[in-house]
């Protein structure tokens, strides 16, 4: 059975990772990275940080390493919160609550445009890329959190085909759509090609 590192502490992203290769008869065992796993995020965009996480988890523990970096990016906020989407709020702030309150005065959906990125990429342990591929998600942000599914920002990503926000699809819906999904397609699909 193949083996690879899934650069990341967060066990949300390992549970919705392995339910995608599941779910796409995928047969790969993730290995965990050695905790604790914190690198410093500097780069300038989702497939540069991306590429650090995965780099650093291939040095750690010898064995060809992937990472994603995702984020939400807001039409009316320029982009924002981007990479930065995970420390978007100081400590002991709600990252959503803070995003709503920026969001206030825009009354419309057409002026809450925004999509999820997701960059995927594999590293050796020498820090070579494998595979590297970003997708791109759109949505709206809704005017209140709804749901209990998903984590992070899903609970404000309305999706209007569903006519429901990220956290109201199960994992099996929200592993049809998604961001993460779409690149993880890309990555599963290069695996079995060259993997």
């Amino acid at each position: 059975m193949r083996e690879l590192v899934f650069a990341t502490s967060n066990s949300n992203k390992i549970f919705e990772v392995q339910e995608k290769f599941i779910s796409e008869n995928f047969c790969v065992k993730i290995l965990p990275v050695p905790q604790p796993f914190n690198p410093e995020e500097n780069g300038t965009n989702f497939l540069e940080n991306s590429y650090i996480k995965a780099y650093e988890a291939a040095k750690i523990t010898g064995k060809d390493a992937f990472a994603d970096d995702t984020g939400l990016c807001v039409e009316v906020l320029n982009g924002r919160p981007g990479i930065y989407s995970a420390r978007y709020a100081k400590k002991g702030e709600d990252k959503i609550q803070k995003l709503l309150y920026e969001m206030k005065k825009y009354k419309t959906l057409d002026e809450r445009k925004a999509y999820f990125a997701c960059a995927i990429t594999l590293v050796n342990p020498l820090g070579k890329t494998l595979f590297s591929y970003q997708s791109k998600f759109n949505g709206f942000i809704d005017f209140e959190p709804k749901g209990t599914y998903g984590f992070g920002y899903d609970p404000i990503f309305y999706v209007k085909e569903f006519d429901k926000t990220l956290a109201e699809l199960n994992i099996n819906e929200k592993n049809k759509i998604s961001h993460r999904s779409l690149a993880l397609n890309a990555f599963i699909n290069w695996l079995l090609a060259n993997y």
